[in-house]
């Protein structure tokens, strides 16, 4: 998978997806202190924390269609 872009926001580094661009909302990931950071790259003033644990079963769950209606 080709990389995105990287942004920092309040010196947390985080990487964006491949697929966004300056007119999508978009999501950026980073780890720090065995979490996992998630962020709105548009509006930067939320991030999710999750466990590495927790980020693990979500992205299994996307693989598995778990969240499809």
């Amino acid at each position: 998978m080709a990389k995105g872009a990287r942004i920092e926001v309040n010196g947390v580094v985080y990487q964006k997806s491949s697929r966004s661009n300056s007119s999508q909302m978009c999501v950026g990931v980073a780890y720090k202190n065995n979490n996992v950071l998630v962020i709105n790259t548009n509006t930067k003033d939320l991030v999710l924390r999750f466990t590495r644990e927790e980020w693990s079963a979500f992205i299994e769950g996307v693989k598995a269609d778990e969240f499809d209606d």
